[in-house]
């Protein structure tokens, strides 16, 4: 096998711009497991799961990580400040190819008081100051930001707070042409829209910045309106980036936690798909939340767009 040692230096290049911005701007790196005893129960990430084995305390199931944010959470609620960690991570069941793999390299930073505008004013800047040498242009351009009702309306006829329920935008996306086999959830039908008419029309010379992700996505974001306070950052077209003005309503999360699990186990039950554990009392962790934002970046991703590839498999020295 002909390893990319050129590229493996410059991951190591912007490796070492990552933790001189954030070190210099007085964030505490963590390093959180990769493996966990709980998981945040998201419906749409499929898990790795393996078992634990120890003759005096037994055996229990453990989960790699889809993200390390069930734990930079509990340490934010513990006083730990504004953070930031480079960290594995693991998402079973997705395409192997071009823009993925199931093991991946992610940053995730949160800072504290911080609402998601004040990240991507952050985001923005992070970019051009920990960019390799060399890094294309389309990476370091000022950001397009439009909103996802904008961006629905612009590149698929969509008005999205006219069709705010399931049936009716199960009609509307019928009338396009769209196929729908069965019934479907809102935001089922709202991502067969959005990911064949819009992530395509995205501009691939600079990044484009979409914010304002519709209510119906759940996720622990702050909502607002028909609105959820999220943003998602796109590279040649590619998704790189997500962020939330973090939820901090410990009710809330408790209700998330409630119902997208109850979702998962009914999704999973009768496809053999792993289960995983979660802490029925990590809502309690939000008693003591305090305001914040956090956003996660793919790191190979980031490299691929810096360097001007389009195949992940350029920026691994080890992929499947």
């Amino acid at each position: 096998m002909k390893y990319n040692f050129e590229n493996a230096g410059k991951r190591s290049e912007l490796y070492t711009n990552i933790r001189r911005y954030f070190l210099e701007k007085n964030y505490l790196e963590t390093d959180t497991p990769t493996l966990s005893p709980d998981l945040i129960p998201e419906p749409t990430i499929d898990n790795f799961g393996t078992t634990f084995i120890n003759e005096f305390k037994g055996s229990r199931e453990m989960y790699l990580i889809p993200s390390p944010e069930v734990f930079m959470k509990r340490l934010i609620a513990a006083g730990s400040g504004s953070v930031f960690q480079i960290s594995k991570c693991f998402r079973n069941c997705e395409q192997i190819g071009e823009i993925h793999n199931p093991e991946f390299s992610m940053l995730e930073y949160y800072t504290v008081g911080f609402d998601e505008m004040d990240s991507a004013s952050l985001t923005e800047d992070f970019l051009k100051k920990t960019a390799i040498r060399g890094c294309q242009q389309s990476v370091l351009a000022p950001w397009l930001k439009m909103s996802v009702r904008e961006a629905m309306i612009k590149y698929a006829d969509t008005d999205i707070e006219k069709l705010q329920r399931a049936a009716g935008l199960r009609e509307h996306a019928l009338s396009k042409g769209f196929h729908i086999p069965g019934p479907e959830s809102w935001e089922d039908t709202f991502n067969r829209i959005f990911c064949t008419l819009v992530e395509p029309s995205l501009p691939v010379d600079r990044p484009v910045m979409l914010y304002d992700y519709p209510r119906q996505i759940k996720c622990l974001a702050e909502a607002k309106g028909f609105y959820r306070r999220r943003w998602e950052l796109y590279i040649n077209g590619i998704e790189v980036a997500n962020c939330y003005k973090e939820e901090t309503d410990s009710s809330r999360v408790q209700q998330y936690y409630e119902e997208e699990y109850s979702r998962l186990v009914q999704e999973r039950s009768d496809n053999g798909k792993v289960i995983p554990d979660i802490d029925s009392d990590y809502y309690k962790v939000f008693d003591t939340f305090p305001p914040c934002s956090g956003v996660a970046i793919g790191l190979d991703r980031l490299l691929m767009a810096q360097i001007g590839s389009r195949d992940i498999r350029d920026v691994l020295l080890f992929a499947f």
